[in-house]
């Protein structure tokens, strides 16, 4: 059995840990700076194990993963560079789930003729969505656009925002505020978030969408100079974008992130009703004619007891489970820097944990019944 440290006991670092001690094939260890987080993890076992650790202290770090197979960091992103420092000079394979530029910047910095694999950004947006643009695009002879669209939405929204958090504050604020990757007219770009206001149906609910930071992930680089227009864009309920704009850069909110994550914490009450939606595009030239190929994808949250998981928790868990476990099968590289638009698709989906993707609810079953949502081509 493979020995993984999984950083940070919140909503999806405690699931992911748990999806793979549950496989029986892999020896977990839970750490998090906060003892009390750390509690319903489960009795302790051959295969389960929990540890206290700051991410502020390089040493603990690098104690905590001598030894292991790999490290999944759930720690909040501006830990990221720490963690990934501290898995180099421990040649263990390093995961994360980070949205953040810069941070990604860093990682890929260490990763050069590092032993170990250093694959970030193994999450939902980026993470599933590269892998599923990445097939997408590689339909084409010629590719013309390719368009992200994802969002973790409530099911039912009650406030003006139509919005309830449902992840990391901290994540979503970033996203809220950050310079947006893109490639606008066949050039690398940044374009400026809460811009590029859309509307769209899908299973007849209207959404918005609009830019938001980190979501490409690595496509911008991996795509320049073979695509016209790549992008990403958040999907809200109408009207959401709006108001924070008005919050964010009228009231200049922007420029105090601490203040707005504790209003939003304070007023915004979170929910596990939730629902993740998945909006791929991608159009090009074959065989002298343009065509589109799009994926769409609706995931519900399981609310059965006695251990209910939100959507959100269990597509962005399910996703970094499923690319360590191909790591451990030896299915990707096992040294430097890793896309996720290097991982096939197909391969992910068959995963045991990335499978949670082939999954959809549609209208008029009941919240949480599986059933096929096909591609369209």
């Amino acid at each position: 059995m493979k020995d993984v440290l999984v950083l940070g006991a919140g909503r999806v670092g405690k699931v992911a840990a748990q999806l793979l001690a549950d496989s029986g094939d892999y020896v977990v260890t839970l750490a998090d700076r906060h003892a009390g987080a750390l509690q319903d993890f489960g009795p302790a076992s051959l295969r389960r194990h929990t540890l206290q650790v700051d991410a502020g202290d390089p040493a603990a770090l690098q104690a905590a993963l001598q030894g292991r197979f790999a490290v999944l960091n759930a720690f909040p992103f501006d830990c990221a560079a720490r963690v990934a420092e501290a898995a180099r000079a421990q040649g263990v394979h390093y995961l994360d789930l980070t949205e953040d530029v810069a941070a990604t910047r860093r990682i890929k910095a260490l990763a050069a003729d590092a032993p170990c694999a250093f694959i970030p950004q193994c999450g939902l947006a980026p993470g599933f969505v590269s892998i599923a643009a990445a097939d997408l695009a590689r339909r084409f002879e010629r590719l013309e656009t390719l368009r992200l669209r994802v969002g973790a939405l409530p099911l039912y929204p009650s406030n003006a925002l139509d919005y309830n958090l449902t992840w990391s504050t901290e994540g979503l604020i970033n996203e809220y505020i950050q310079p947006c990757e893109a490639i606008v007219d066949g050039h690398r770009a940044e374009v400026a978030a809460l811009e590029g206001l859309e509307h769209f149906s899908l299973d007849g609910v209207r959404y918005e969408a609009f830019n938001t930071s980190g979501g490409l992930g690595t496509l911008c680089e991996s795509f320049e100079g073979r695509v016209r227009e790549l992008n990403y864009r958040s999907i809200r309920y109408p009207g959401h974008g709006t108001l924070m704009k008005a919050l964010l850069h009228d009231l200049r909110l922007r420029e105090r992130p601490a203040l707005v994550k504790e209003i939003f914490e304070h007023a915004i009450p979170g929910t596990d009703q939730d629902v993740v939606v998945v909006f791929v595009t991608a159009t090009g030239w074959r065989d002298g004619r343009l065509g589109q190929h799009s994926l769409a994808r609706k995931v519900l949250g399981q609310w059965a007891q006695p251990e209910p998981r939100s959507a959100i928790q269990i597509t962005t868990a399910g996703s970094a489970c499923a690319v360590l476990d191909l790591l451990a099968q030896g299915r990707l590289p096992q040294q430097g820097f890793i896309r996720q638009e290097q991982i096939a698709l197909d391969d992910f989906l068959a995963n045991r944990f990335g499978a949670v993707y082939a999954e959809a609810a549609p209208h008029g079953d009941a919240p949480g019944t599986p059933s096929p949502l096909q591609l369209a081509a």
